[in-house]
């Protein structure tokens, strides 16, 4: 079979040893593994069968793997639920794919592991390194996937997995393509690693510049703040304007005045929605819906609560989200912080129905502490610097990531 450029089975990218190497191989994925395993559930209500010492991977627990490796499962089972399920024990560096729910989730297991009927075990030969199989099967993934048959959910056939064909090199250039990923997969790993220290660092930072609840002073206060006294309480109705959006869903959307729902909050700053939707003032009038003013707090408030983001302009809200603009007592990002951290006193306050929702009353009811302006304006300062090498970090993060999917689409040749 030929390359799509019409060259050959060859990649865009070459290592320099392997230029003259010729084309690669189309093989089946059962002609290159020793065995390809099929995973098992023991009996969920014999206690003899659970809670023992061998791994045990569903494709639930693979979706939430952060790198290509995993060594511990969350659920655990005895030698005799082994004996007892169709599942092998797999040997370490197998290749584990998810075969439905969804398919093509992936992981190395680094200490002997069985699985459940949603994955397969791919135990490769010698001359196939396990690494590259990985790689190659991940870019492989939306072919597995148009495998898969099913009405409820689509799942891939051991028949078809075992006789998915891959294009393989020779074993040492596996190896050299192998170990440039897996640089490169490593170093993403770090700074993700980076990311969350960050993160962490920040919420115990926010937890000490805010009282607790039922104080009236923080653990950790800035030097020229130490004697400043108690902080004041009010709602938060009296200390912001709240805007509260129409119920009716615009029925075009033919401005510049962007749109914005619960999926458009993904930072600390918006000033536009994924979807590109905008509203001209026309529309926002015929829906009856109210312009954010740039500098506004806005925050969801249904299903989920507490994501906050403070407007860089104009925007307009749907009605799952509330906004509010401070007054001259309150500092804008001193306000959202302190949103982030009154989650739990959201969910007590909310009506619980289908989706739980809060109410532009109970919103306004949040009680909010807050000291002078000058200390909310420290805090804040702090905070937002910490924010900033966030987002920094995770634009790293991004960019790493766009880098390896672009050099995997090189290593790989294009069928």
């Amino acid at each position: 079979m030929k390359s799509s450029a019409g060259q050959g089975l060859v990649p865009r990218l070459r290592f320099p040893e392997f230029l003259e190497a010729g084309e690669w191989e189309e093989r089946k994925l059962i002609d290159i593994c020793k065995k390809i395993t099929q995973g098992g559930t023991p009996d969920t209500s014999n206690p003899d069968y659970w809670n023992g010492s061998i791994e045990w991977l569903t494709p639930a627990e693979m979706g939430k793997i952060e790198t290509r490796f995993i060594d511990s499962t969350v659920r655990k089972i005895t030698i005799t639920g082994l004996k007892n399920c169709s599942s092998d024990l797999l040997p370490i560096n197998s290749v584990i794919i998810s075969t439905r729910a969804p398919i093509g989730h992936l992981a190395i297991n680094k200490s002997e592991m069985a699985i459940n009927q949603g994955c397969k075990g791919l135990i490769p030969k010698e001359l196939t390194n396990y690494d590259f199989l990985y790689y190659a099967l991940f870019i492989f993934k939306s072919s597995l996937i148009d495998l898969g048959a099913g009405n409820t959910f689509k799942e891939l056939s051991g028949n078809s997995l075992k006789n998915f064909e891959i294009s393989l090199p020779s074993f040492p250039e596996q190896q050299k393509i192998a170990n440039c990923l897996s640089s490169l997969d490593d170093l993403i790993s770090a700074e993700t690693q980076q990311l969350a220290t960050l993160k962490a660092h920040k919420k115990a930072l926010m937890q000490q510049l805010f009282p607790a609840e039922g104080e009236t002073v923080p653990q950790l206060r800035f030097p020229e703040f130490l004697g400043a006294g108690e902080w004041e309480e009010k709602t938060l109705g009296d200390i912001c304007d709240c805007i509260v959006s129409g119920r009716n869903k615009p029925k075009s959307f033919t401005g510049n005045i962007p749109w914005i729902t619960i999926p458009d909050i993904q930072g600390v700053k918006i000033h536009s929605s994924i979807s590109k939707l905008g509203l001209s003032i026309e529309e926002i009038k015929e829906c009856g819906a109210k312009i954010v003013p740039k500098n506004s707090v806005i925050m969801s408030c249904v299903g989920t609560f507490g994501l906050v983001s403070i407007c860089e302009q104009d925007l307009v809200i749907n009605q799952q989200l509330h906004a509010w603009l401070p007054s001259q007592i309150i500092n804008n990002y001193y306000l959202l912080y302190s949103l982030v951290l009154h989650k739990n006193q959201m969910e007590r306050m909310a009506t619980h129905t289908t989706i739980a929702y809060l109410n532009k009353d109970s919103c306004n009811a949040i009680i909010i502490s807050f000291p002078s302006l000058p200390e909310q304006q420290k805090i804040a300062s702090c905070l937002s610097s910490l924010d900033d090498l966030i987002t920094a970090q995770t634009q790293k993060i991004n960019t790493l990531k766009q880098h390896k999917k672009g050099l995997m689409q090189q290593l790989f040749p294009l069928i």
